[in-house]
């Protein structure tokens, strides 16, 4: 987990519960007695996001019945690797504040990564949404938290195969630009991942929903995780100067090759793979550019 994380150490419930109280409902004592929360509970680890958000934040923050619950701390570490992607690597020199504006992809109706960046860094962002419904309660959720709102813009994405397009200006420029692309490439795909999920942690068919639920745009879309940021890869060289960084995160490693092939046809300049683990979870973040230093 990134240095810079805030919640790299664990979880201390007691100051959690202190932040969000609801959360003390979902606390239980594990086998080596320590606090903890059923993982598998899709209401407990609402709770615990919200906990934590409002201990390292202040933020007030929920999601609509369905939607994908996105792991907090994760999803930080991708802001702060954005953070050292843009410093060059140096901790004194990491741009902060409104004048740096990113992009991110499908917000989704959690805004998390806009929440994070917002709070930990003082960056704006255009969050982008396909679902509608998903677009509305991320710009309520975002209007509550007065402190972040003014840097936060909500735009609806009309196209679920475009990616920068009818959300982007002529006259827009963002430092950088970031994405969890669906995972899926179809609706059958998403269930049949998800009964493996439930079969790894040994629940029965009626954890339907679990932690990892979430709607359709959240979860697949045509040629899933490689198609998707295929498109995102093609798309970005018909408007190379939109952003200095492109990146996205890529779940899957095996997509690696064929994503740089795509990236070598459209001649990027620099292309770079970042690591990142949480527990036992590998990911990485594909970033490139088209500006020369």
């Amino acid at each position: 987990m990134h240095p810079r994380n805030r919640f790299r150490d664990g979880y201390d419930f007691a100051r959690l519960t202190a932040a969000h109280p609801p959360l003390q409902s979902f606390v239980v004592t594990s086998p080596r007695g320590e606090a903890t929360i059923d993982f598998a509970d899709p209401a407990a680890v609402l709770a615990l996001n919200q906990a934590l958000l409002a201990d390292a934040y202040g933020v007030q923050w929920s999601l609509p019945a369905g939607a994908l619950c996105p792991p907090v701390p994760g999803r930080s570490d991708y802001v702060h690797h954005l953070a050292d992607l843009l410093s060059g690597g140096d901790d004194a020199h990491i741009p902060r504040g409104p004048d740096v504006v990113i992009l991110d992809i499908g917000a989704g109706a959690s805004c998390i990564y806009p929440i994070i960046g917002a709070s930990e860094y003082g960056w704006r962002f255009v969050a982008t949404n396909i679902d509608q419904a998903a677009h509305r309660w991320a710009r309520q959720v975002v209007r509550v938290n007065r402190p972040i709102a003014q840097l936060i813009e909500g735009r609806h994405q009309p196209d679920p195969r475009a990616v920068f397009a009818h959300v982007t200006t002529a006259a827009d420029r963002f430092a950088a630009c970031m994405c969890n692309p669906p995972f899926h490439a179809s609706a059958e795909d998403a269930a049949s991942g998800s009964a493996r999920k439930r079969r790894n942690l040994r629940l029965g068919p009626e954890a339907a929903a679990l932690n990892f639920g979430g709607t359709a745009g959240e979860l697949w879309c045509e040629g899933g995780e490689a198609g998707f940021i295929e498109r995102m890869i093609a798309e970005s060289a018909t408007r190379p100067q939109l952003c200095f960084w492109f990146t996205t995160l890529v779940s899957k490693s095996a997509h690696l090759p064929r994503l740089r092939r795509a990236l070598a046809r459209v001649a990027a300049t620099h292309v770079l793979t970042i690591d990142m683990a949480q527990g036992q979870k590998r990911s990485r973040i594909l970033a490139w550019t088209f500006m020369r230093s």
